[in-house]
């Protein structure tokens, strides 16, 4: 008898029925953009639902305090090369001296330490002026991806803040539907397993693949959340689309 109940619940469970749900569309790669430098937002050249280009300038930054910088750095460098210039006719002096024997050696080892010590603040001063020259680049603040602004958080005539939230972009071509299961239905559910979807809204039906189960941070939900990736052939999808799901249980058994 024992045995008899056991084949009729692997027969069931071999044919469990269908997970019917829903699910939204989620960007996998979804980019904050926040400004490098401090300074006045001078023009903005998108907004909010704009399709941006990989490298396209999104906004500007005025250079008004970079300017700053690079006017010191450069004059740093120029006072630092002309007492470099002097001191190398200084130790060629000092060498002819030393050889007809009218300087001490020690004196000539102080010019030529004085010498070493003078190149390699001369080699650290043109380092900072090229780190400056090229920390422009960054005051044209461009998309790092294809991608649509669906957060803009800034205006012209604004401060650039370093760290605070500009924009948000998110990738259209890298898009997963995210849903979540009982954890009664995990027994029936793996990843790469197979999903019919329907997007109503546009009519589109499409086929995906379970990518990750992932538990709840919810522990009380006792639930799962699903992450599937799919099929957009040449439909336009954007995120947040409500979608329908099937979840093929049964083909986990037949599939083994």
């Amino acid at each position: 008898m024992i045995k008899v109940l056991l084949i009729i619940l692997l027969f069931i469970s071999s044919y469990a029925k269908d997970i019917e749900t829903s699910g939204t569309v989620i960007s996998n790669n979804e980019k904050i953009v926040t400004s490098r430098h401090f300074g006045y937002i001078k023009k903005v050249f998108i907004q909010e639902g704009s399709f941006v280009k990989k490298n396209q300038i999104l906004y500007k930054i005025d250079s008004s305090k970079l300017d700053s910088l690079k006017n010191e750095a450069k004059s740093n460098l120029a006072i630092l090369e002309n007492k470099l210039a002097n001191i190398k006719l200084n130790y060629k002096r000092y060498k002819r001296l030393y050889k007809d024997d009218l300087i001490a050696k020690y004196d000539l080892e102080q010019l030529e330490l004085n010498l070493l010590n003078l190149k390699n603040l001369v080699s650290i001063a043109k380092a900072k002026l090229t780190q400056i020259n090229n920390e422009y680049n960054y005051l044209n603040v461009k998309a790092s991806n294809d991608s649509m602004v669906i957060k803009k958080s800034i205006k012209e005539g604004e401060m650039a803040m370093p760290g605070a939230i500009a924009l948000v972009l998110t990738d259209l071509e890298n898009l997963k539907i995210k849903t979540s299961i009982n954890e009664s239905d995990l027994i029936n559910i793996k990843k790469s397993q197979k999903v019919e979807i329907l997007f109503p809204s546009i009519n589109f039906e499409t086929t995906g693949i379970i990518d990750a189960i992932i538990p709840s941070v919810d522990n009380t939900s006792h639930s799962f959340i699903i992450k599937i990736s799919f099929d957009k052939k040449e439909q336009v999808i954007y995120p947040g689309m409500y979608a329908k799901l099937v979840i093929k249980t049964n083909r986990i058994k037949n599939e083994k």
